[in-house]
């Protein structure tokens, strides 16, 4: 029997496993054994996307152009879309080529693959395929040429490059597009692989020198607050690394002093945390439209199209959608990557606030270009990148996230970030990773098939 036949065979096997689940919803557990009790929830439930609050929502119908009802149905088609992606992902293997979501409610799922006869598993599990060239590891690869190239270029007048699943291609998004070819040219990235774009703006950080809310840096710089988080019993929150160096002091938005940073990262990556003092209380909320608290219940990463909102302190809520996920750009002060690509806007004071899609954490606010009057897009620098670095825990109203599991026992273990493909023992079992996400008691891989798959 050939390799693709074998290949054919494995992901007829797993779709066949599953095609009873397509009637209950997509999240559905494929694996079989141990399970719990009742019905396994679907990924709705598990991401919690009933937490979303109505400022959220009525910030989605404004800037994406929906009712409520409409806003509420794109959440829930959102969270069982990416758990169909991690799914189809797992089994087609090195043929995965991306997946993406459409439609006012993202209703459609399009999954993209490099081999023809992966349709048939593709489309029982209820999405699109789409059959395209190249993978996604070769798209991740090249894209990591450009990477290591940029290192020692001057790349400002091709200040942004990304994998584009949508169009099976590495974008590179110039001023001048022989700066772009110049960048592909000493990366070595194919022309079959690679497509140049023409931009007018340069992308800069949102950081604001006058003044104004959330908090202060060292009494003059203004940011915001991203997520509140926890290291052992210490309190803070994460935000931007480009808002201040290690060893800066904050004071809140009240001027009462506040924290120091404890760790930063600019350029390379955008992130940095603050340890605050006992005067502070990290709680699992970002502050909403009228003052409303919003849930945080996880940082399950999101799908490209997937609707995403900010909060930040100058300009409060706005909504869009994640354009791409791994993007590389290039600010006066140098390049960070990888980021996410998004259409929501963001102005000067913004930087460091708040991701969330439905009640799950994506990241802080790195910088972008544009303004919400006229429009813009912003970049973030992921949030489970962050915990993961600094080793943090996402304070959330999903489970205390630092207890360890009790019996049956096994290498997963609550605060862990666990990334797409890692895998875990629990309860004598092994389990794939579907959703990139920080775990978090009540989340064990048996109890949330969204998240992870027996094999």
């Amino acid at each position: 029997m050939s390799h693709r036949h074998r290949h054919h065979r494995a992901v007829g096997a797993a779709v066949a496993a599953t095609a009873a689940l397509l009637v209950a919803g997509l999240s559905g557990s494929a694996s079989a054994g141990t399970a719990p009790a009742g019905p396994a929830p679907t990924a709705a439930e598990t991401l919690r996307t009933d937490a979303a609050p109505p400022a959220l929502l009525k910030a989605m119908q404004r800037d994406l152009g929906l009712d409520r009802r409409q806003a509420e149905r794109r959440l829930v088609n959102e969270a069982e879309a990416g758990a169909t992606a991690g799914r189809l992902r797992a089994a087609l293997g090195g043929d995965f080529a991306g997946a993406w979501v459409d439609g006012a409610e993202s209703g459609t799922l399009t999954v993209a693959t490099t081999d023809a006869g992966d349709a048939a598993a593709i489309e029982a599990r209820g999405a699109d395929a789409k059959v395209v060239r190249h993978s996604l590891a070769d798209l991740d690869a090249a894209k990591a040429r450009l990477d290591e190239a940029a290192a020692g270029l001057n790349t400002a007048d091709a200040p942004v490059w990304y994998v584009d699943s949508r169009d099976n291609s590495v974008v590179v998004e110039a001023i001048r597009p022989a700066a772009a070819r110049e960048l592909l040219a000493a990366a070595g990235v194919d022309d079959s692989l690679a497509r140049v774009d023409r931009r007018t703006e340069r992308p800069r950080t949102f950081y604001d020198l006058r003044g104004g809310e959330a908090y202060y840096i060292n009494n003059s710089g203004r940011c915001s607050i991203g997520f509140p988080v926890t290291k052992g019993t210490q309190q803070g929150f994460a935000t931007a690394g480009h808002c201040g160096r290690t060893g800066a002091s904050t004071t809140g938005a009240n001027r009462v002093a506040q924290g120091t940073f404890q760790g930063s990262i600019f350029p390379g990556r955008d992130m940095a945390w603050v340890a605050t003092n006992s005067q502070w209380t990290a709680t699992p909320y970002v502050l909403g439209a009228g003052g409303q608290n919003v849930q945080v219940t996880g940082s399950t990463a999101a799908t490209v199209g997937a609707s995403v909102c900010r909060s930040g302190s100058t300009t409060g809520w706005h909504c869009g959608t994640i354009r791409q996920l791994n993007t590389s750009v290039t600010y006066p002060e140098g390049t960070i990557s990888p980021v996410t690509r998004t259409t929501v806007c963001a102005e000067p004071g913004d930087s460091g606030g708040s991701y969330i899609s439905g009640s799950q954490a994506q990241g802080v606010t790195s910088g972008g270009s544009g303004d919400c009057r006229s429009g813009g897009e912003t970049f973030f620098q992921p949030i489970n990148a962050l915990l993961q670095n600094y080793g943090l825990t996402l304070k959330t109203t999903g489970g205390d996230g630092g207890e360890e599991p009790g019996e049956p026992g096994g290498t997963w273990a609550a605060g862990t970030v666990y990334q797409a493909g890692d895998t875990v023992t629990y309860g004598g079992a092994t389990y794939r990773c579907l959703q990139g996400h920080q775990a978090y008691a009540g989340w064990e891989p048996p109890n949330v098939p969204a998240l992870w798959q027996r094999v």
